[in-house]
């Protein structure tokens, strides 16, 4: 009998996954938790381990060790598995002479969804006005369009996304972080991967890094951000009495650069102004120095480590 996955919120649990190809060990005990209602990246070089991970949480690879779960069970144990979890691995060919809403329906009619979805994803994604239109002089940005309206005809609760990015215009972009970012304020979840580090940053809260099949970083951005150089640089009247305090409130990186000013790091200016307050030190100027996130991820695959 096949096991049936609870009603839950949809969350990707990854518990010691490891696959090898031969000798090749393209991913070496690898854990991670993908939680409702935020977005989290997935990113790592060409090479790193990404597909064959998220090949091994779709069920189209299976573990060497460990298990990849969906709400508490492998995806292939799901009764329903596209009314669970949408997934977009590649932009798969569609015939050029079939009209986007054909494909939709024979893609609806495979999970048992109702025609009507189909009009409704094709509007979600922007495809409205071109529903009829053959996809074969469609561009890559509208096959992207298509293939994610194809995961969404079952109304999952989970996304899993490789590279949709791909060939989408700079509104395309914008438009698919509003969408990603939206879905997951409703209560759902998405995995994404992307090479798009500065749209990442826009995009994910959270980040799970890998390189060469091991996790390199799994949290938020801003605790990267804090780890790898984001400093906070403040004026002070007092800047000595003022590095007395943040030191003795656990800011133990301050650092004096000029007259007047500190780098603080491993904060940001709210507590650093509170911290000035409490003090009793007026702050003439503050800024906050951030670190790309394409800096961070390069200082991570350097072998920097976190803090």
């Amino acid at each position: 009998m096949q096991e049936t996955a609870p009603a839950g919120p949809g969350r990707i649990t990854v518990e010691g996954l490891g696959k090898k190809f031969g000798p090749v060990e393209a991913v070496h005990d690898l854990s991670f938790t993908v939680e409702p209602g935020s977005v989290t990246g997935f990113l790592g070089p060409n090479g790193s381990g990404k597909t064959t991970t998220l090949r091994m949480i779709l069920g189209l690879v299976r573990p060497s060790a460990g298990r990849a779960l969906i709400d508490g069970v492998p995806y292939g144990a799901l009764e329903s598995p596209g009314r669970v979890v949408g997934a977009v691995l590649e932009v798969q060919g569609v015939h050029p002479k079939r009209t986007a809403r054909a494909h939709l329906r024979a893609a609806a009619a495979a999970i048992g969804v109702a025609d009507t979805r189909v009009d409704e994803v094709l509007a979600l994604v922007g495809l409205g006005a071109a529903a009829d239109r053959a996809a074969g002089g469609f561009s890559l940005g509208m096959n992207q369009r298509l293939a994610l309206a194809a995961a969404l005809l079952g109304d999952p609760r989970i996304l899993v996304l490789d590279e949709p990015g791909n060939g989408l215009d700079p509104d395309g972009i914008a438009w698919l972080r509003s969408f990603l970012n939206a879905f997951a304020a409703s209560g759902r979840s998405v995995l994404v991967s992307s090479h798009q580090l500065a749209e990442m940053e826009l995009t994910a809260r959270r980040l799970v890094v890998i390189d060469r099949g091991r996790c390199r970083f799994d949290g938020e951005v801003a605790e990267l951000r804090a780890g790898h150089g984001a400093r906070v640089l403040v004026r002070a009247a007092d800047p000595a009495r003022l590095a007395e305090a943040l030191v003795a409130d656990g800011l133990t990186e301050v650092d004096k650069i000029d007259e007047g000013w500190l780098a603080v790091a491993g904060t940001d200016a709210v507590r650093v102004g509170d911290l000035a307050l409490a003090a009793g030190v007026a702050v003439h100027g503050m800024t906050e120095e951030r670190v790309g996130l394409e800096q961070m991820f390069l200082r991570l695959l350097a072998g920097e480590e976190i803090g």
